[in-house]
């Protein structure tokens, strides 16, 4: 399973998002080829889970994989409930801040192989994250297969009824940095059009912010795992205890 090269490696080695990611704050924006800048809300991401983040970690069951986790907030909220939960972030950055944070965090794609595939209880696709890959039906699709049967996906949605494909690049507003990249912007109603084979758990909105929940039909997990496999909440302790330098020099645990 390969990962999308052109959005990976974008993030990856975003300096603008490295350099945001460590001074806690922006501007970051993602923007279109005609000039349009969608914000990042570093501050929020780098800041402590609020109450709308609570919220949705209340909703959240068993062993929880947070793709494209950033720095670390909702992963280092579950960690100090004494909730299993592993972050997944392609950026250095996002996975040290984490860590730090106390979370637990693997440098790794979504479409790359991952702890616990198919036995995961809940994934997370916040902060735009649908967005992941510019393909909604395709990273649905793979998160099915991290999901156990009857898995919840919970994911937040753009507050507006939109449903877009661009590309885009990453920039702090001075210059646009690298390659464009495919990304996706979708509302809840698109969501839930992209959403094949899922059932409809529930949509909220807070804080401005909006929500849906998914549920994975026992009938479409089609992925065969070892028995010898390790189970979600092992593999996050695992990943959490053995770290591997990267060509930066910071740790980041092993697979």
């Amino acid at each position: 399973m390969s990962a999308p090269p052109a959005t990976d490696v974008a993030w990856a080695t975003a300096d603008p998002y490295d350099a945001a990611l460590r001074a806690g704050h922006g501007p970051l924006f993602l923007r279109r080829a005609d000039g349009w800048l969608l914000p990042l809300d570093v501050e929020r991401w780098c800041a402590r889970a609020d109450s709308v983040d609570r919220e949705v970690l209340d909703r959240c069951e068993g062993a929880v994989l947070d793709v494209g986790c950033g720095p670390g907030r909702l992963v280092a909220e579950l960690a100090a409930q004494g909730r299993a939960a592993l972050g997944i972030d392609v950026s250095e950055a996002a996975v040290a801040h984490t860590l730090r944070l106390g979370g637990q965090a693997l440098r790794r794609s979504v479409f790359e192989p991952l702890p616990g595939e198919a036995r995961w209880d809940t994934v997370l696709l916040m902060d735009g994250n649908v967005g992941i890959g510019g393909d909604p039906r395709a990273l649905l699709d793979r998160v099915a297969g991290l999901l156990r049967p009857g898995g919840l996906l919970i994911a937040e949605t753009a507050p507006v009824d939109v449903d877009e494909r661009v590309r885009v690049r990453i920039t702090d507003a001075r210059a646009a940095i690298g390659d464009p990249f495919p990304w996706a912007r979708l509302g809840t109603r698109a969501l839930l059009r992209h959403a094949r084979g899922w059932e409809r758990a529930g949509q909220w909105t807070a804080g401005g912010r909006g929500f849906a929940a998914l549920r994975n039909r026992a009938d479409r997990s089609r992925r065969s795992v070892s028995s010898s496999a390790e189970p979600p909440k092992r593999m996050a302790v695992i990943s959490s205890q053995r770290g591997r330098n990267t060509s930066g020099g910071r740790p980041v645990p092993d697979r």
